[in-house]
């Protein structure tokens, strides 16, 4: 097994198993009175001091110098997610439920496509089926995702669940406040994959990128908080609850290792590719809903997971085309180069034998005289 090409894979799988995980946590969290300004800065630095020192230790040799092109692009890169995205997200999550969230939270695919798209990091060629697999692929995964959160049916009866008797419906709930927020946060998280896409071409270091992405996301947003919750000291109190459990895990695993993983990620595959898996969460929380909670899975959530799997083996089939071809292309390139300096070298060797045959014939003329 070609541990290079099961890599983007595995990273990729990972990230969402932390994101179903944190969608949790995190509602657990905001129901116990967490701010969602304090609840990003606290999460980014967690991360920033998690990563400081890995970054610092296994970069120290192969981190490039920053330049001022490189330092706006890591200021914008603090800002769009770990400030303007996150708190979006805790909004959101605040006037809806995990579900919800996950269910919206499948517009990542179609925006980063369309926003890659339009920058034209990512290419579509009408004609040909791997750009139509990709678009559709995309498209159907979404779908998938909505009949997996609109679509009910008939319950399915496992032998480790029972019939839920709670209700879903809290108070303070607003889905139309809730969509907008969520909306907003994926348009932010699409523009930071990205531009994180961008920046590690010039700047090749993730761990160092992380670690500067969330100290600076901390920084900005200390003084946003300080700014919109003047006097309010209450929000900043940390204790041993649902609250400090969010913050780290959202830290160590969303924020810190779910960027470096992300830009791994990205190198390998492209930043579509990694948002293509965001409806697995949506199949994931479900999962271990009905082992943890005992949640009845219910026809609607099978139907869509399997459209779900559909459309993204599309997205995936589209992009593994796409690697062939340009894989094809670059060694194309080499070849032809490489023929191209053979020509050059055979045509200096052919010169300098003829002027050494010149020279000798002048000798043996210059000597007969």
């Amino acid at each position: 097994m070609d541990w290079k090409k099961v890599k983007p894979y595995v990273g990729v799988i990972i990230l969402q198993l932390g994101n179903a995980g944190f969608s949790i946590v995190a509602k657990a969290a905001l129901n116990q009175g967490s701010s969602h300004f304090t609840f990003s800065v606290y999460r980014n630095a967690f991360a920033a001091a998690i990563f400081i020192p890995l970054a610092l230790f296994l970069e120290r040799k192969t981190r490039p110098r920053i330049t001022l092109s490189t330092f706006i692009k890591i200021l914008l890169l603090g800002s769009i997610d770990p400030v303007i995205g996150q708190n979006a997200f805790y909004a959101g999550l605040k006037y809806s439920s995990p579900t919800f969230t996950s269910a919206m939270c499948n517009l990542l695919p179609a925006i980063t496509f369309l926003l890659a798209w339009i920058l034209r990091i990512e290419k579509v060629k009408w004609k040909e089926i791997r750009s139509h697999a990709k678009v559709v692929g995309t498209l159907i995964t979404v779908g998938g995702a909505m009949m997996v959160t609109l679509m009910r049916g008939p319950a399915i009866e496992l032998p480790w669940t029972h019939k839920s008797t709670h209700t879903n419906g809290n108070e303070g709930e607003d889905p139309i406040k809730g969509a907008l927020m969520i909306t907003t946060s994926c348009l932010c998280y699409s523009s930071f994959y990205i531009l994180q896409a961008i920046t590690l071409k010039a700047y090749p270091a993730g761990l160092s990128l992380t670690a500067a992405a969330c100290t600076i996301g901390a920084v900005i947003g200390t003084a946003l908080t300080l700014g919109v919750e003047r006097g309010n000291a209450a929000i900043w109190a940390l204790g041993w609850d649902a609250k400090l459990l969010a913050y780290v895990y959202g830290g160590i695993f969303s924020s810190g290792l779910g960027y470096y993983l992300a830009g791994v990620v990205i190198n390998a595959k492209g930043p579509v590719f990694l948002t293509a898996f965001s409806p697995l969460s949506l199949v994931i929380v479900a999962i271990l809903s009905s082992f943890i909670f005992a949640e009845q899975m219910r026809v609607g959530m099978v139907s869509g997971a399997v459209v779900i799997v559909i459309g993204l083996y599309m997205v995936i089939w589209g992009k593994t085309k796409d690697h062939k071809e340009a894989h094809l292309n670059q060694t194309s390139s080499s070849f032809k180069g490489n023929q191209r300096e053979c020509v050059t070298r055979m045509s200096q060797r052919k010169r300098m034998r003829d002027r050494g045959k010149e020279g000798g014939s002048a000798s043996e003329l210059d000597a007969h005289q």
